[in-house]
């Protein structure tokens, strides 16, 4: 297909273009910038006041394939991400199995989507239960971009010690879920004034501090780098921002529906409203933006969790964790362009973290490969049976009107737009 995007406004910093207003046209894969003369093109699409940028990149989503397909499969978690604007996904290990071995790696590897890339993280330790190391180096040998145990900490110091010696060996990047489970055994939602109302047992803030100033004084003591997925409080962005001060290799994201909700929104135990971490208080959401601000929170993930009705529509204490987040990222980062400059949130989903992962950048540039993302900010839709792609449907947005969405993702010679 011959595509012409006209009048988008391109947000690349590794662009000669960026910031600059420009007619895009895909041929054969192949980008050209302001082409001259008449184009002939088999499909136009007007994009005046979108922005177009790298295609996005999800630092942190669970496709629950494979073991959990009756919450998400290949194939619909994908499709979700490829609406949502994704060209490519770093996938947890949390399946059945464990993504411990070279093979567990190479499904999904090599099970992609036409449009949206697998990168998958290979386990830091064996069941991700904490207590013996996975083989790391065949790991990142198979294809492994990063070492988590996703869905869980790494809770044992002598363990995380060792593997950020152990990744040293080869540049690897560790990724920990900042929570200490002694402290949040049990809870639910934020612990707060509204927990207390609500009667509901509370994960304190101080669950995740104590795991990041655990973790920053293991890094200085054993070198290496660390990302931080998911921060959540107003004192984790204060520690990590000393911490880069000190000059220490860590980084951090956050889900991008972090700040979209506060715990006080949690008033009739809908149990789509229960994620980990919990939504917190307005501190921690002022703060949060504030670290947006300043680039202390490197990259928004979309923190996708699916899971089934018989999992989520229980009562709020005995339901699992997690929404569907996919095709919602779009309507997050429109939501945060309010308080926050658009073109450092869509960096932040783009570009930062292929950084840090040490991926190939696409770069929107005369006879690159195209790999591209068109985001509308002013579009609106609602999320429902007919727009959702998801086989879950876990989500506090469900059945409401959002505003913002992709319009359109390219992949080579692939070209999706959205109906």
């Amino acid at each position: 297909m011959k595509l012409l995007i006209k009048g988008a406004r391109v947000i690349d910093r590794n662009s000669e273009f960026h910031g600059k207003v420009c007619d895009v046209f895909v041929e054969r894969g192949r980008i050209q910038v302001n082409p001259g003369g008449k184009i002939s093109a088999d499909r136009e699409v007007e994009a005046k006041g979108m922005y177009l940028t790298p295609g996005w990149f999800d630092m942190r989503c669970w496709l629950a394939d494979p073991g959990f397909e009756h919450k998400e499969d290949l194939e619909s978690g994908l499709t979700a991400a490829m609406y949502g604007g994704f060209t490519g996904v770093a996938a947890l290990p949390n399946n059945s199995p464990i993504t411990q071995s070279k093979n567990d790696v190479k499904y999904l590897a090599n099970n992609g989507h036409p449009i949206v890339t697998i990168y998958p993280y290979g386990a830091v330790t064996l069941g991700c239960k904490g207590e013996e190391l996975t083989e790391m180096i065949d790991l990142h040998t198979a294809g492994a971009v990063g070492f988590t145990d996703g869905l869980s900490p790494v809770w044992h110091s002598d363990i995380l010690m060792k593997a950020l010696q152990y990744l040293q060996k080869f540049d690897g990047q560790l990724v920990n879920k900042a929570e200490d489970r002694y402290l949040t055994k049990y809870g639910t939602m934020h612990e707060g004034k509204q927990s207390t109302m609500l009667g509901m047992k509370g994960i304190p803030g101080i669950a995740e501090e104590l795991m990041i100033m655990r973790d920053l004084e293991l890094l200085r003591y054993a070198g290496g780098k660390i990302h931080f997925a998911t921060i959540s409080s107003a004192k984790s962005v204060a520690l990590i921002k000393a911490a880069r001060k000190e000059g220490l290799s860590v980084t951090c994201d956050m889900a991008s529906y972090q700040t979209a909700f506060l715990d006080s929104d949690l008033v009739n135990f809908d149990a789509n409203y229960k994620v980990q971490p919990p939504f917190r208080e307005k501190s921690d959401r002022s703060a949060l933006i504030r670290g947006l601000k300043e680039d202390v929170v490197d990259v928004l993930v979309s923190n996708h969790v699916p899971q089934d009705m018989e999992n989520k529509k229980l009562e709020f204490d005995l339901a699992e964790f997690g929404i569907i987040s996919f095709q919602t990222v779009a309507s997050d980062i429109a939501a945060l362009s309010n308080e926050v400059p658009v073109e450092s949130l869509l960096d932040k989903i783009s570009i930062r973290p292929r950084e840090i992962l040490g991926l190939e950048i696409p770069v929107i540039a005369d006879d690159e490969t195209a790999d591209l993302t068109l985001f509308d900010p002013k579009s609106e839709w609602i999320l429902d049976r007919q727009t959702s792609h998801s086989k879950s449907h876990n989500s506090p947005f469900w059945g409401k009107k959002l505003k913002g969405r992709v319009q359109l993702v390219v992949k080579g010679a692939k070209v999706h737009i959205t109906p």
